[in-house]
């Protein structure tokens, strides 16, 4: 800063304040984005984060910039992603599910770690407590596990006579075999029998639905990770074809045709999320941060799929559903 503008200003008794100001003003920060699913068609950052930061006064082009990688669902590309990520040298990062969020933590331990949707966060060991994060991480976990037993039970509410369900999920995640475990715990109290169907590579999702050929469920669950929502297609025309009834974590899977789901909302996710970096930004310590937790879970069902499959959705469930798909 010129030595003559800072003296004058001095004299006319503004001062530092004046000129730590201004410095603030005139710095652009970097946030950096890990997402473990594919890279979006406009290859930005999600809009809900991105929007939710210009109302707290970041803009793109005047004081923050963006830097995305996403890993396209293959996880073992993420430690690589989180390396280049922190050579950008930026300001905070936020990640978005999966394996995301550890492989940023075991890349850093000094740059600010947001992340958002991550499940069991203290089962994978992103975090020491909800209360205090500790380190350099914090962010909003969904209750990954306690939905998915909640999941199973509102299958069981809409289809009372379900008495065996196929569970498919990542089984090279640990965070969603923490998922199926809740799962079987929940099946245990419910009195359901669960079929485990766990998937590691594409090809195994052949395997998946040869075992239900061969001994139909009578419902199924899809655990959706970034790996399993690459082949929600796939799952969607079998259980179609097959006529099973089946439950899932994200509604854009009942809008493109499933029976139900139940699960938060991530574009409010992201919008709490943007809070954090913000406060981090003004410089809060991120493992002083309480992990955040929704506060409300959407329900949605697909009456049309229900008619296809020859059910009857009771009232109960219908009239709690946040979105009803025709």
């Amino acid at each position: 800063m010129d030595r003559r503008f800072l003296l004058r200003n001095v004299a006319l008794g503004l001062g530092w304040p004046l000129v730590f100001g201004l410095q603030a003003a005139q710095r652009v920060w970097r946030i950096g984005f890990l997402g473990g699913g594919p890279r979006p068609s406009n290859g930005l950052v999600p809009e809900a984060l991105r929007q939710a930061l210009r109302d707290l006064g970041y803009v793109e082009g005047k004081n923050v910039v963006y830097s995305g990688r996403w890993s396209e669902s293959r996880s073992q590309r993420l430690p690589g992603l989180a390396d280049e990520l922190i050579n950008l040298k930026p300001d905070v990062i936020v990640t978005f599910v999966g394996k995301a969020g550890v492989a940023a933590k075991n890349a850093t331990s000094t740059v600010p770690i947001v992340f958002v949707g991550d499940g069991d966060a203290i089962g994978v060991g992103l975090i020491a407590s909800l209360s205090r994060p500790g380190g350099n991480v914090t962010g909003i976990t969904d209750q990954a596990n306690e939905l998915s037993a909640k999941r199973l039970e509102l299958l069981k509410e809409a289809i009372p006579a379900v008495k065996r369900v196929a569970v498919l999920w990542n089984a090279d995640d640990l965070g969603m075999t923490l998922r199926y475990q809740q799962i079987q715990k929940a099946a245990a109290v419910l009195r359901l029998t669960v079929e485990p169907l766990g998937v590691r590579e594409p090809e195994d999702f052949n395997s998946a639905f040869s075992s239900m050929d061969k001994e139909r469920p009578d419902a199924l669950l899809l655990v959706t990770d970034s790996f399993t929502d690459l082949s929600r297609k796939r799952v969607l025309d079998f259980a179609a074809t097959h006529g099973i009834p089946a439950m899932y974590e994200r509604g854009n899977l009942v809008r493109e045709g499933g029976l139900m789901s139940y699960g938060p909302n991530f574009d409010d996710m992201f919008r709490r999320a943007a809070t954090y970096v913000d406060k981090i930004l003004k410089g809060t310590r991120p493992g002083d941060l309480p992990v955040e937790q929704p506060t409300r879970y959407y329900l949605l069902v697909n009456v049309n799929t229900a008619k296809s499959l020859g059910l009857t959705i009771p009232n109960s469930v219908l009239l709690r559903a946040d979105e009803i798909v025709r």
